[in-house]
């Protein structure tokens, strides 16, 4: 009896010889669909661009997974990996069992699911069967499921994830380094044949390069000379305005004459000048008349009158 798988569900396998079979309905405006497989170790990523499994690497060198080509069944499109759990690798943790689409995406492939079977024949009932839908509609790549390790068995997990990034992008997230196909090459991305994760792809010899003799450098511009420049037509420069007219200088004094400056004298000192704002005081006298012996200042105090006389003064001063 066939087991539904629904997404994130597991189960244990009771055989090391699985099958795992991808199926679609093929029809008009349908992308080409794509079935590999990846061998991860205990930290998520591979060992190696070997341990990549896909239609131009349809074999692993321990012949543990193989790639199985497309098919045209009644019931529609197939594509297969198959495994011999039994001969994995003891550092391969899981095999991850994914999808990729060639020329659009999974929104348009109808009837997307994985069959699993027990065994290298795909006859008979399926032990499995998970039927897969894309989240967004814009995904190019789909991990269906993944075969892992528990304990001395093995087990299947539906999964079901989405990626936008295509076959290549799903790759290189897991160590591998994919070759990118020329844009007149038409064909599909290929495995790299580096040694291990992240390995850059093998770089093929330069081509060679007649070489060439040196060619004339380029022609110098011609220099000006007499026959090439026009010449200067001053009956044309005297009619047109100058732009920037100027003024011409006042005359100067005649050779030999004295200068102005030197026969002048010197004149008399300006007077000081108040402070600004401040008013200019008046010309008063001072309250007080100066000290007796110094020169009387031209200030216009009158004269002592001679027949002055001082007042009678208190009884004290008067005669007895």
């Amino acid at each position: 009896m066939t087991h539904a798988m629904v997404k994130g569900s597991n189960v244990q396998l009771e055989t090391v010889a699985v099958r795992a079979v991808l199926c679609w309905a093929p029809g008009p405006g349908v992308p080409d669909v794509d079935a590999s497989a990846l061998l991860l170790g205990e930290g998520g990523r591979v060992g190696s661009d070997e341990d990549f499994v896909f239609y131009n690497q349809p074999l692993h060198p321990s012949g543990a997974v193989r790639h199985v080509a497309q098919t045209q069944e009644q019931d529609g499109m197939r594509e297969s990996v198959e495994a011999d759990l039994g001969s994995v690798a003891g550092q391969v943790d899981r095999v991850l069992l994914a999808a990729s689409t060639d020329g659009g995406t999974f929104a348009d492939v109808q009837r997307l699911r994985l069959l699993l079977y027990s065994g290298g024949e795909a006859a008979g009932e399926p032990l499995l069967q998970f039927d897969i839908e894309p989240e967004t509609g814009a995904e190019t790549a789909m991990i269906c499921g993944e075969l892992y390790r528990r304990g001395t068995g093995w087990k299947f997990r539906a999964l079901g994830q989405g990626y936008d990034t295509g076959l290549v992008g799903l790759a290189t997230q897991y160590g591998i380094t994919v070759e990118e196909p020329g844009p007149d090459s038409g064909s599909r991305p290929g495995a790299s044949t580096g040694t291990g994760p992240g390995s850059t792809v093998r770089e093929q010899p330069a081509p060679s390069v007649p070489a060439q003799t040196p060619g004339p450098g380029p022609t110098p511009a011609p220099t000006p000379d007499a026959a090439t420049v026009p010449a200067f037509d001053s009956s044309r420069r005297a009619s047109e305005p100058e732009d920037f007219p100027i003024a011409a200088p006042a005359p100067g004094p005649a050779a030999g004459a004295p200068s102005p400056i030197a026969a002048t004298g010197p004149g008399p000192a300006a007077p000081a000048q108040p402070g600004y704002a401040y008013p200019q005081p008046p010309q008063q006298p001072p309250a007080t008349r100066p000290a007796y012996g110094y020169p009387q200042p031209a200030y216009g105090y009158p004269q002592p009158d001679p027949d002055f006389a001082l007042p009678p003064q208190g009884p004290q001063f008067q005669n007895r």
